[in-house]
């Protein structure tokens, strides 16, 4: 699993107290474990057995974690690490960027990354199947393209990571890409606001677009397109058709090596064009009973479930087999901003108990069509209830636990409990494995940090299940002793 090169002092001491104090758990912990036991899912999914669930690893690799674990958990101390990687000061320095690469490289980087280059990513990845059952989604940690130029390059490296993926063993790995290191930003913002024009007045004529499914629902806000656009300059349809390209090159490999290409959501500025260039891709290349190309829906979108319907049922029509990658979302601040800015409503659902409702109606949903060979879900998630629910649920509904079209995710570093559940359970489990140079990661594990900061302080679950492991280790080894 996800290791970091040392200890802090600091955090070591903490954890020592933790450890020698804990006799039994938390209370609220145990109960939160006992009513989940409890539930008729639980039989299904059982995070109590810790000896069980992390018997495949070793107790250095959970040491660290839960010492990662509990130092991010602490806001001043990802504040300081924020800070520190955005310093254009430090950054400025030779020695001091060289310094925080070092530091980077050796603490957040070690344990939420699979490496600086595809060949490391593929060694992690094929130590994570053999020696855990878990497998892997290559996330080549790219952030956003301004040319052509850099979409090109960013194209050559998902290709190799395509290349090297083909050589693991089956079934073992997919790729996940993001269409913004695939197409200028600045094209996507134009491309989304003649779709959203589109779907305003139906009357416009784009003469670009190619065959796709429906990319809004009827309460799909539309606020960022306040007029009508300007059509795309001749040059702007050829850049649209050069990405459109490298997407289609990147699938013909995926297609022809059998590996499930994830395609990345991101904000609402330009996920409309995402969608599109993602369902163009699926009617393209998704076979009837499994697709290649997956679609991503986040659930803390109000639109999100009527969207999904809507793509699905018209995927069905068309006798194509749709994938979808399902997550909670990743640009709450951001979107909730935006519209505050603008004086419209969120986008973003009310709490985070109507977003959990929502993402289980959507993973039900899935679940069915998996269940009559129409569909296939990944359901990223690190929330423990939710997972509990979908596998009581896949269960109820016949779906073999082999079945490729149903997958858990979680990212590397986090929630390792739970993947590893999910594995003991039967199911097919990746983890999201980003890689890539570390000075050209670091924007992508800002925004992780950013992303996660809310799960990252309450895994306090997460952390309880790795303490537990190492109490019950500690006190076999003592009473060996004896």
């Amino acid at each position: 699993m996800a290791v970091v090169t040392r200890i802090p002092p600091g955090i070591r001491q903490h954890l020592l107290r933790s450890l020698s104090s804990l006799t039994s758990p938390p209370l609220n912990v145990t109960e939160k474990l006992a009513e989940t036991a409890a539930a008729p899912p639980a039989r299904i999914l059982d995070l109590a057995d810790t000896e069980r669930l992390f018997a495949s690893v070793p107790t250095g690799s959970l040491l660290r974690s839960l010492a990662t674990l509990y130092a991010l958990a602490f806001d001043p101390v990802v504040d300081l690490g924020t800070a520190v990687m955005r310093s254009r000061a430090v950054h400025a320095s030779r020695l001091g960027g060289a310094a925080v690469v070092a530091a980077v490289r050796g603490t957040v980087f070690r344990h939420f990354c699979a490496g600086e280059g595809v060949e490391e990513a593929g060694r992690t990845l094929r130590e994570l199947w053999e020696e855990t059952g878990l497998k892997g989604v290559l996330d080549y940690g790219l952030e956003d393209a301004s040319d052509g130029a850099a979409c090109d390059r960013n194209l050559d490296g998902f290709l190799k990571a395509v290349e090297m993926a083909s050589s693991l063993p089956p079934t073992s790995v997919s790729i996940c890409v993001k269409i913004t290191a695939l197409c200028p930003i600045s094209l996507l913002e134009r491309i989304s606001d003649l779709l959203r024009w589109e779907q305003k007045d139906p009357s416009s004529h784009l003469p670009w677009k190619a065959l796709s499914f429906p990319i809004f629902s009827k309460s799909s806000p539309l606020y960022l397109t306040p007029s009508m656009p300007d059509p795309l300059t001749e040059e702007e349809e050829h850049e649209l058709q050069l990405a459109h390209q490298r997407l289609s090159k990147l699938c013909e490999r995926c297609s022809e090596a059998n590996l499930p290409l994830l395609i990345d959501a991101e904000y609402a500025s330009v996920q409309p064009a995402i969608d599109y260039f993602t369902y163009a891709a699926a009617f393209q290349f998704n076979r009837e009973d499994q697709p290649i190309v997956y679609g991503t829906i986040q659930a803390y979108l109000r639109d999100s479930k009527e969207r999904l319907v809507e793509v699905v049922q018209a995927a069905e029509r068309e006798g194509i087999s749709f994938g979808v990658k399902l997550v909670r979302g990743a640009y709450l601040t951001r979107e909730t901003q935006l519209a505050s800015s603008l004086g419209v409503p969120s986008p973003i659902h009310e709490n985070i108990q109507a977003t959990h409702r929502c993402y289980n109606d959507c993973a039900l949903f899935m679940l069915e069509r998996v269940s009559r060979g129409a569909g296939a879900v990944v359901l990223a998630t690190h929330n423990i209830e939710s997972a509990k629910i979908a596998a009581g649920m896949a269960e109820e509904l016949g779906i073999r636990k082999g079945n490729q079209n149903l997958h858990f995710a979680q990212l590397m570093g986090m929630a390792d409990g739970l993947s590893l559940g999910l594995r003991n359970a039967g199911f097919q489990v990746s983890k999201y494995l980003p890689f890539g140079p570390v000075n050209q990661i670091i924007p992508y594990l800002l925004r992780r940090a950013e992303e996660n900061r809310g799960f990252l302080s309450s895994s306090a679950p997460d952390r309880q299940l790795l303490r537990m492991e190492l109490t019950r280790r500690c006190k076999t080894a003592l009473v060996g002793r004896v």
